[in-house]
């Protein structure tokens, strides 16, 4: 944590909270900081009696930009505990949340890309902004997934047009991502707070212990281990066969100013 604000927000009122990921100047990127809050938090709100709905959101003007690259390439993909390297995380379960009872909605209010999708990918569903992008940038940096991608994504767009983000490494607008199905609405971004807690206060005005069952219903069918295990074991063997620190780093900027002109 910074002499600043925390890079983790909580916020709880009228039974939701609020958890915002707290780095703009860095796009929200996901430092060993921020990975040590962010489950530490959304533990804390599924554990609150004054919590039913949990809203996963970025400080403006981005989500979260993924791994935070500097911090990456300066330890040759050490990732131990966040489950960011497809090994159960340190709650032991895969994904970069902890076990959840407790719906999680996805604002996102700029651009999602490479970890930051995934984390939007792990939310139970997502509402964006208009300045919403989301990309799949693990070719471009030279890094595998292990929060889930090569299963969740292929759910949420099909197959084929998951394997043409991940391949391309192209972006993918809000309202492209809203006809393909990867997010439930997209509103003015002015709206995206207050929209997202209309559908949180709808879900709270229903029965609690009903929800939780049916979202673990759900979880259940669509878990997938076989393709977790699968997208774990191949990222094992990327690391340990063409992992490079170096490549990582040089890499950055390309990825960075591509993205811009996307």
């Amino acid at each position: 944590m910074t002499d600043a604000a925390p890079v983790v927000l909580l916020e709880v009122s009228a039974r939701i909270a609020t958890i915002t990921l707290n780095r703009p100047a860095a796009r929200n990127a996901l430092s060993s900081e921020v990975l040590r809050l962010l489950p530490a938090l959304m533990r804390e709100a599924d554990a609150r009696d004054d919590v039913d709905v949990v809203i996963l959101t970025g400080a403006d003007p981005a989500f979260c930009a993924g791994l935070d690259l500097k911090e990456l390439g300066s330890t040759a993909g050490n990732l131990g505990g966040t489950g960011a390297d497809g090994s159960p995380n340190a709650a032991g379960v895969r994904g970069p949340f902890p076990p959840m009872d407790k719906p999680v909605i996805g604002a996102i209010n700029g651009v999602a890309i490479t970890g930051g999708f995934e984390l939007a990918l792990n939310c139970d569903f997502l509402v964006a902004s208009e300045h919403a992008k989301f990309g799949d940038t693990h070719t471009r940096v030279g890094v595998m997934p292990g929060w889930g991608l090569t299963v969740l994504l292929p759910q949420a767009i099909g197959v084929r047009r998951a394997r043409e983000m991940s391949f391309t490494g192209n972006f993918m607008s809000a309202d492209e991502a809203l006809r393909w199905g990867l997010v439930n609405h997209v509103v003015p971004h002015d709206e995206l707070l207050p929209f997202t807690r209309s559908l949180a206060t709808d879900i709270i005005g229903n029965d609690q212990p009903g929800v939780r069952q049916i979202r673990r219903t759900y979880a259940e069918i669509h878990a997938d281990r076989p393709g977790w295990e699968t997208e774990a074991r191949d990222g094992r063997r990327w690391r340990d066969e063409y992992f490079s620190a170096e490549r990582v780093a040089q890499r950055r900027e390309a990825i960075q100013a591509r993205g811009r002109q996307q």
